[in-house]
C-alpha cells in the first residue's frame, strides 16, 4: 500500500513540475517578450545504450571535405565540483533552489542521466539545443505551448542577444562571492540563474563591438567567464540539466511585467574581480 502511494505522490510532482515549465515557458515568451525554444534534456543511459547500439557501425557524413563521425561507445558527463550556496525561492514559477539540506548540499537530479543527443562525449548534457536549432526561439505562445505538450519535460533554453537579455556566467562559488559584492557597492541587480555549478547574471542586451570595448580596458579577463550575447544562448528555471536543477539565486520580482536589468558594465569588473579570486582562477568551466 505504501509503494503505491508513493508512486502516485511521484506521479502527482511529475505532473506538477511539468505544468510549471510550461507556465514558466509561456511567461517568458508571452509576457516578458523573451524568444524562447525547448532543450535538448535528459534520458536514461539504458535508452542511449539502445540507440547507440541501433546506430553501431554507421557513420554521419559532416562537412564538404567528406569527413566523417563514428557513432559509439558511453556517453560521459563531467562533474561540477563547485559548491553551490543557497538562493531564493522561484516565487511564481515553483522553482525552488535546488531543496538542498542546511549546508548547502544541492540536489543533483540530473545524476544518472545523459544528454538525449546524438554526440556521446556531449560537455553540456540537457543543456543546449537540439532539434529545434537555436533559429527557432520565438515568443509565439501557441508554437510554446506545442512545444511542451509535446515534450513537457524539456528545458527551457532562452536565445540571448537582440530584445531579449543577454547574461554573464561564472562559477557558483565565486557567482556567490560577486553577488555579495554588488549588493554592498549598492548596484541593482535583475534575475540571476543558478545550477549547481555556474551561476549567471542577467543584463540588458548588449553588441559584439560594446562588449569588445568593455573587455579591452579591463586588466585580465578569467577563462572562466561566459558571455552570453547575440547567438548565444540561456536555460532558465525550473529546468534539469546533467548537474542538476536550475533555479534562481535571485528570483524576478513576483508580479512584474517584465524584469528590469543591469547594463553589462555595472557588473563586470565585479564578476572578473571574484573570478581571479577564486580557487584555481575560477578556471572551472563545467556546467
Amino acid at each position: 500500500m505504501r509503494e503505491i502511494l508513493g508512486r502516485r505522490r511521484r506521479l502527482r510532482f511529475r505532473r506538477k513540475a511539468r505544468t510549471a515549465r510550461q507556465d514558466a515557458a509561456v511567461t517568458f515568451a508571452v509576457e516578458w517578450d523573451w524568444p524562447v525554444l525547448p532543450g535538448v534534456g535528459l534520458e536514461e543511459p539504458a535508452r542511449a545504450g539502445s540507440r547507440m547500439r541501433q546506430g553501431a557501425g554507421r557513420t554521419e557524413r559532416t562537412g564538404s571535405g567528406g569527413a566523417t563521425r563514428w557513432f559509439g561507445g558511453g556517453a560521459g558527463r563531467p562533474a561540477g565540483d563547485d559548491r553551490p550556496v543557497r538562493g531564493d525561492r522561484g516565487g511564481r514559477f515553483g522553482a525552488e533552489w535546488f531543496g538542498g539540506d542546511r549546508s548547502g548540499g544541492a540536489t543533483r537530479t540530473g545524476e544518472g542521466q545523459v544528454c538525449a543527443c546524438p554526440d556521446p562525449g556531449c560537455v553540456v548534457p540537457g543543456a543546449h539545443p537540439f532539434d529545434p536549432g537555436l533559429l527557432a526561439a520565438t515568443t509565439d505562445e501557441r508554437m510554446v505551448r506545442w512545444w511542451w505538450t509535446r515534450r513537457p519535460d524539456a528545458p527551457i533554453v532562452l536565445a540571448t542577444g537582440g530584445r531579449a537579455p543577454c547574461a554573464v556566467s561564472l562559477p557558483a562559488v565565486p557567482g556567490a562571492r560577486a553577488l555579495r559584492a554588488l549588493d554592498a557597492m549598492g548596484v541593482r541587480l535583475g534575475p540571476v540563474v543558478a545550477t549547481p555549478t555556474r551561476w549567471a547574471i542577467l543584463v540588458a542586451p548588449y553588441d559584439l563591438e560594446r562588449l569588445g570595448e568593455l573587455l579591452y580596458a579591463t586588466d585580465g579577463v578569467p577563462s572562466s567567464l561566459r558571455f552570453h550575447g547575440e547567438g548565444g544562448y540561456l536555460l532558465l528555471p525550473p529546468s534539469t540539466t546533467g548537474t542538476g536543477q536550475v533555479g534562481w539565486a535571485r528570483a524576478p520580482l513576483a508580479g512584474s511585467a517584465r524584469p528590469w536589468l543591469p547594463d553589462v558594465e555595472a557588473v563586470v569588473d565585479a564578476l572578473v574581480e571574484a573570478s581571479r579570486t577564486a580557487p584555481g582562477g575560477g578556471s572551472r568551466l563545467a556546467y
